[in-house]
C-alpha cells in the first residue's frame, strides 16, 4: 500500500510541475502519514533532511561543482579542444571526433556532463557548422559525448551512488568508471566515422608532430588534475573529499595562470556555483529523506521480492531493472534517480550475485542515456540551448548515437570485468 502512495503522489506532483525536490519531500511525508501521526511524521522528515546532509563525504560535491565552474571559465576547454583536434582532427568527420575526445577529457576533469556540453558546445557548434556539418548533428555529438565524463572520474554522481548504496568505496567506483567511459566514447567515435562517410563530412588537416607536442603541453596542466586527483585517492594520499578541495585550489591557480579569470569574473563563478550547489544539495537532502521512508516501510524488500518472483535468472532481472531505469531516466534527473532507486534495486542486484561496484557503473551509464532523452534530458536541453536549435530537429541524428550508448550499456552488463578489472588491480 505504502509503495503505491509514494509512487502515485510523486507522479502526480511531478505532473502538475511541482519542483522535483519538493515533490520528493511531499511524497515522503504523505507516505509516512499512513504509518505514524502527523507531528512525528513531519518532525521525522525534517530531521532526516537535516541530518542527511551531515556527512563528510558529501563535502566533495560542492567542491567538485566549484572546480567544474572554475574550469568552465578558466580557459581549459579551448586548450583541450586544440589537443583533441591535433590527435583526431584528420579522421573523416574530424570535428565530430574532436568534440567527442574533448568532451571526454573536459567532462572527466569537470565531473559534470552539463558543464562539458556547455563548454565544448559553445566552442564547437559554430566551428562545425562553418565546415559543413549540420547544426543538429553537432548537438547530437556534443550531448552524447558529454555524458562520458560522468563515468570517467572524478565524478560527483559516483560519490552520490556511494552515499545511496551505504558506503561502496568511492575509489573503487572511480576506477571502475574508466573503461566503460572510454568504451562509450570509442563507440560514439565509430558511429561518427560511419556517419561522416555516409554524409561526406570533411576531414581536417593532419597535424604535425610539433603541433601535437605543443598542444599537448598547452593542455598538460589541465590533464594533470586527473592524475593528481585519482592518483591521490588510489595512493591513499587523500580522501575523495580532500581531493575535491585540492581540485578547487588547483583550478583556481590554473585559471589565473591562463589569465582567463579575474576578480569580477571569479565573483560571478562563485555566485553561479552557489546556485548549482544549493539545488543539488536540496535534491540530495530530500532524496535521503525519501530513502529513509522507503527503508522504514520495507519498500526495497517488497520490490526485491516482486522482481525475484518474476524470475530467478540474473539476466532477466537485470533486463527488467535496466528497462525501468531507462524509463525513469527519461523523466527524472540523475541525482534524485540515483538516490531514490539505488536503495531499491541494489539489494536485488546483490541477491543476484552482482557486485555493487559493477551495478553502480551499470546504473550511472543507464541514466546517462536519460540525460540525452526527451522530455527531461537536462544535457540535451543544454546542448540545444547552446546551439540555438530545437529538440525536434536533433532527434534524428541523435538516434544512432543513442543506439551506440545502448550497445555500450549492454557490453558493460554482459562483461563485468570492464568495470571490475581496474578496482581489483589496485586492490579495491
Amino acid at each position: 500500500m505504502e509503495i503505491l502512495i509514494l509512487v502515485f503522489s510523486f507522479i502526480v506532483l511531478v505532473a502538475i510541475r511541482v519542483p522535483i525536490a519538493w515533490s520528493i519531500g511531499i511524497a515522503s511525508v504523505l507516505t509516512l502519514l499512513f504509518s505514524v501521526d502527523t507531528i512525528p511524521a513531519f518532525t521525522t522528515i525534517s530531521q532526516r533532511v537535516a541530518t542527511g546532509l551531515d556527512s563528510f563525504s558529501l563535502l566533495a560535491i560542492p567542491f567538485f561543482i566549484l572546480a567544474g565552474h572554475l574550469m568552465n571559465s578558466g580557459g581549459i576547454a579551448k586548450r583541450l579542444i586544440e589537443f583533441a583536434k591535433s590527435l583526431v582532427g584528420a579522421l573523416p568527420g574530424g570535428l565530430a571526433h574532436v568534440n567527442i575526445v574533448a568532451a571526454m577529457m573536459f567532462g572527466a576533469i569537470a565531473g559534470s556532463a552539463g558543464a562539458a556540453a556547455a563548454a565544448i558546445g559553445s566552442f564547437m557548434s559554430e566551428r562545425m557548422e562553418k565546415e559543413g556539418y549540420t547544426k543538429e548533428y553537432g548537438v547530437a555529438v556534443n550531448v552524447t559525448s558529454a555524458t562520458t565524463g560522468l563515468l570517467i572520474p572524478p565524478s560527483n554522481i559516483f560519490i552520490i551512488y556511494s552515499l545511496a548504496s551505504g558506503g561502496v568505496s568511492i575509489g573503487a567506483l572511480f576506477l571502475a568508471g574508466y573503461l566503460p567511459g572510454i568504451l562509450t566514447g570509442l563507440i560514439l567515435m565509430i558511429i561518427a566515422l560511419i556517419w561522416a562517410k555516409r554524409k561526406g563530412f570533411p576531414k581536417g588537416e593532419r597535424s604535425s608532430f610539433k603541433h601535437i607536442v605543443r598542444s599537448f603541453f598547452d593542455a598538460l596542466p589541465s590533464l594533470l588534475l586527473l592524475i593528481i586527483i585519482i592518483g591521490g585517492i588510489v595512493g591513499g594520499v587523500f580522501t575523495a573529499t580532500e581531493a575535491s578541495s585540492v581540485a578547487v585550489v588547483y583550478c583556481l591557480i590554473l585559471a589565473f595562470i591562463y589569465k582567463e579569470l579575474d576578480l569580477p569574473k571569479l565573483k560571478r563563478v562563485l555566485v553561479e556555483s552557489v546556485g548549482t550547489i544549493s539545488l543539488v544539495m536540496l535534491l540530495i537532502a530530500m532524496s535521503i529523506a525519501m530513502s529513509w521512508v522507503m527503508s522504514y516501510e520495507n519498500i526495497p524488500q517488497e520490490v526485491t521480492a516482486t522482481l525475484l518472483s518474476f524470475s530467478d535468472n540474473p539476466i532477466v532481472v537485470m533486463i527488467l531493472i535496466n528497462l525501468i531505469l531507462l524509463f525513469v531516466g527519461a523523466f527524472m534527473d540523475m541525482t534524485p534517480a540515483v538516490l531514490i532507486f539505488t536503495p531499491i534495486f541494489l539489494p536485488v542486484a546483490v541477491a543476484m550475485g552482482i557486485d555493487p561496484v559493477h551495478f553502480g557503473v551499470i546504473m550511472i551509464l543507464n541514466l546517462c542515456i536519460g540525460l540525452c532523452t526527451p522530455p527531461v534530458g537536462s544535457v540535451l536541453f543544454i546542448g540545444v540551448g547552446v546551439a540555438n536549435t530545437t529538440i525536434q530537429k536533433v532527434v534524428k541524428p541523435l538516434l544512432p548515437l543513442f543506439a551506440g550508448m545502448l550497445v555500450s550499456l549492454i557490453l558493460v552488463i554482459i562483461f563485468p570485468f570492464l568495470s571490475l578489472w581496474l578496482p581489483e588491480l589496485f586492490g579495491f
